[in-house]
């Protein structure tokens, strides 16, 4: 007997928005926009298959109709796709892994100009307070007509925190990183800058971090 194919994660990830209630792909693209974009975004781009192949394993059944005169296929989580569910809940997750242009386009500044790492940075925190905003109206609308799935709102709030926290610290770093590249002769040159003292204080940051408390 083969043995059976690796599941994607997102696989997982449709199956734990089926296990909320039906959907069909819109309503599910919708969802995923709203909630799963924010920390995993491959849910979106294979929105379109993974259904299919969840139904394919009898985790999931898909039911045609019409909204209209528009045709529409419901998904609806199977008592195995549940099971399944279950199980993956319950094994250790991959190692954290994120795709950060801006980040790449910091690690190789030297190759162009200082003018063009700033331009970087300020594009990053551009970025981070677009992110903030688009949360605080998602907490906004919850605060205010409630959330769409009550029975899960300490789940959104336990997420939404990391969120904003992980934006919060990119605004941080942003700020502080200008601070420090400003008085920068070039993208390529510190100048009197001392990257020795900072990966110090780095070290010392990370031994009091992962410290066992006594």
């Amino acid at each position: 007997m083969a043995p059976a194919r690796p599941r994607p994660t997102t696989a997982y990830a449709i199956l734990g928005l089926l296990a909320l209630q039906p959907w069909s792909t819109y309503e599910l693209a919708q969802q995923v926009q709203r909630s799963l974009t924010w920390f995993w975004p491959r849910a979106e781009r294979r929105l379109y298959d993974e259904p299919k192949r969840l139904v394919a394993d009898g985790l999931a059944t898909a039911t045609p109709g019409y909204t209209g005169q528009r045709r529409r296929t419901v998904y609806e989580i199977t008592e195995k796709g549940r099971d399944e569910l279950a199980a993956w809940l319950g094994r250790p997750p991959e190692p954290r892994a994120a795709d950060f242009e801006a980040m790449l386009k910091v690690f190789f500044a030297d190759a162009g100009s200082k003018e063009a790492l700033l331009m970087t940075l300020a594009e990053m925190a551009d970025d981070a307070r677009e992110r903030l905003g688009r949360l605080d109206a998602m907490i906004e609308q919850t605060l205010t007509d409630g959330a769409r799935f009550p029975e899960r709102v300490h789940l959104q709030a336990l997420t939404l925190r990391e969120h904003v926290d992980a934006e919060t610290a990119v605004l941080d770093w942003v700020a502080w990183a200008v601070a420090q590249v400003t008085g920068w002769p070039s993208a390529a040159d510190p100048g009197t800058w001392s990257p020795e003292d900072e990966l110090a204080d780095l070290h010392q940051r990370i031994r009091r971090a992962v410290a066992t408390p006594d």
